[in-house]
């Protein structure tokens, strides 16, 4: 996602946006170096690489990837950050997510973007803390009973498989191979509340198949898990931020749009609602 396209998003203070990015295929994979001046903060035992600007209000922070002009940050073991003995399952990453914002005093609520597997610690997140939520924007996220059943691995493709066993880091693995208790964890956390806006970007797999169509009845599901939120098809790969950059931006003023507007400091809205 080109950080010049970002810069133009005009965010609705005080929130954050938090993105989440994960690898093709729904493999969490490695992430870019962050760009700019980096520091290696440590939170719950394991380092955290990011790279921060104070200079713009509110808060845009990329867990994985590129940043545009605010904060970024990849978890332990990813880019040049040292690995952690720490379970990588979604409820640990969360929290170590969490650890960190308030580290920095980067404080919510967030609108909370994920694609691929970041898309589902970012529902998790969500679900867990709706109170710190803003909003919601799913990017081609991986669906929380994606690799069960008919999707779990030992069906899916020898290339897929392939990857799994030597292609990924170890901390990119220890991830993929706990996502299926993430997703457990996704759907044990309660559901989240319909006042909290949600856009739902997909990109439908057209390869044709048996597998390409169990994940697309997992990308229509998402319209009954969060039902009241707006299902848009992203025209892409599941490579959604880089083929379609404007899609992810469009999703995320979409949501940030529905939010109410807060009174600006200093005034108070009067009988009638108005400021």
């Amino acid at each position: 996602m080109r950080s010049a396209r970002l810069a133009n998003i005009r965010h609705r203070p005080p929130f954050a946006v938090l993105l989440a990015l994960a690898g093709l295929a729904g493999l969490p994979g490695s992430c870019a170096p962050l760009p700019g001046d980096r520091a290696v903060v440590s939170v719950g035992g394991g380092g955290m690489e990011i790279t921060e600007s104070r200079a713009a209000d509110p808060a845009v922070v990329f867990e994985v990837a590129r940043t545009n002009t605010v904060f970024a940050y990849n978890r332990p073991g990813i880019g040049e950050n040292p690995a952690t003995v720490r379970p990588r399952d979604g409820a640990t990453i969360i929290e170590d997510l969490r650890a960190l914002l308030a580290s920095r005093n980067i404080r919510p609520p967030y609108v909370l973007v994920g694609h691929s597997a970041g898309g589902l610690y970012m529902q998790l997140y969500a679900r867990r803390y709706p109170a710190e939520v803003a909003g919601l924007v799913l990017v081609d996220s991986t669906h929380p009973e994606q690799f069960v059943a008919e999707g779990a691995m030992k069906n899916r493709s020898t290339l897929a498989n392939a990857i799994m066993a030597v292609g990924l880091p170890a901390s990119s693995k220890a991830e993929f191979e706990a996502l299926v208790e993430t997703g457990r964890e996704v759907l044990a956390a309660p559901p989240l509340s319909t006042k909290v806006p949600a856009a739902i970007l997909i990109a439908p797999d057209t390869s044709g198949g048996a597998m390409a169509d169990f994940d697309n009845a997992k990308r229509r599901d998402f319209a009954r898990l969060y039902p009241g939120a707006a299902v848009l098809e992203a025209g892409s790969s599941h490579n959604v931020p880089q083929d379609q950059p404007q899609a992810v931006i469009d999703a995320i003023r979409k949501v940030l749009a529905a939010r109410p507007a807060r009174p600006a400091p200093g005034t108070r809205p009067d009988k009638g609602g108005r400021q």
